[in-house]
C-alpha cells in the first residue's frame, strides 16, 4: 500500500540520516582529541618551563575540547529525539520513576517525594522516560543546595496525563522561560557547567513529536515547576 511504501522510505531516510550524522560526529570528535592530545604532549615537552598562567590555558583549552565533544553528542541526541522507533507498553509510573531516580544517584540529603497512588500507563516508554529522566535530573543538577525538595505528582484529564515536577530550588526569570527550552542554551557561565543546554531542547522535541505539551512556572528565588501533558491515545 502507498501507506506502506511511505513508511519503508521514511525509515531508509531515518537511517541514511542516522549514518551520516555518526559519521560526521566521528569527523569532528576526531581532530578536537587531536587537539586534546596535542596540549598534552607540549606540556608534557616544556615541563618545568611554562609559566603558571599558561598551564591554565592549557587546562582551559582541554575544557572547552571536551565541552566541544559533550556538544556534539547532545547534538545527535538531539536529531534523532522522537525519531526512534519506540513500541508502546503497560507499566507502574511509579516503578519507573524509582528507576530514574535510582539511576541519577541524587545527593544524600535531597529529598523527593512522589505522590502515592500512580496510575499504570500503556505508552512509549523509552520517550516518557527520557522525558522525566531529564526533568528531574535537571532539578536536581541546577538546585543551589544539596538538601534541596523535589515533589513530582500526576493528574489524569479525560484525554491525557499531566505529570509535574516541582523544586525549590533557584528558579528561572520569567524572560528566560522560552528561551531555556532552545537548542544549546544554559543560564550558567559555560566554563562552570557541564551543561550543554541541549537537555530541555531535546524534552520539548519528544513531548510535541508526541502531540503533548511542556510549560514551566517560576521566578528567581521561587523554584520552578514543569508540567508535561502526555496524551492518553498515541500520536
Amino acid at each position: 500500500t502507498e501507506l506502506q511504501e511511505a513508511e519503508a522510505a521514511l525509515a531508509e531516510r531515518n537511517k541514511e540520516l542516522d549514518s551520516f550524522a555518526y559519521t560526521v560526529s566521528h569527523d569532528l570528535k576526531a581532530p578536537l582529541r587531536a587537539i586534546s592530545n596535542l596540549s598534552v604532549w607540549i606540556e608534557e615537552d616544556l615541563e618545568g618551563k611554562l609559566p603558571p598562567d599558561s598551564g591554565q590555558q592549557f587546562a582551559l583549552l582541554r575544557t572547552r575540547v571536551k565541552r566541544m565533544e559533550s556538544m556534539i553528542d547532545s547534538l545527535l541526541l538531539y536529531a534523532r529525539a522522537g525519531r526512534q522507533e519506540a513500541r508502546l507498553e503497560t507499566f507502574d509510573l511509579a516503578e519507573l520513576l524509582n528507576e530514574i531516580i535510582d539511576s541519577i544517584a541524587p545527593p544524600e540529603g535531597f529529598r523527593i517525594d512522589i505522590q502515592p497512588l500512580l496510575p499504570t500507563l500503556t505508552t512509549k516508554r523509552v520517550f516518557l522516560s527520557q522525558v522525566l529522566t531529564n526533568l528531574i535530573s535537571n532539578a536536581i543538577k541546577h538546585h543551589n543546595s544539596v538538601t534541596g525538595n523535589l515533589h513530582i505528582w500526576a493528574i489524569e484529564h479525560p484525554d491525557c496525563h499531566e505529570f509535574i515536577i516541582e523544586d525549590d530550588g533557584p528558579g528561572i526569570a520569567p524572560e528566560h522561560h522560552e528561551k531555556v527550552f532552545a537548542i544549546f542554551t544554559t543560564l550558567k557561565v559555560k566554563d562552570s557547567s557541564d551543561s550543554t543546554g541541549i537537555g530541555l531542547a531535546i524534552v520539548k522535541k519528544i513531548v510535541e513529536t508526541e502531540q503533548g505539551t511542556i510549560r514551566l512556572k517560576s521566578s528567581l528565588g521561587q523554584g520552578t515547576t514543569f508540567y508535561v501533558t502526555w496524551p492518553k491515545s498515541p500520536g
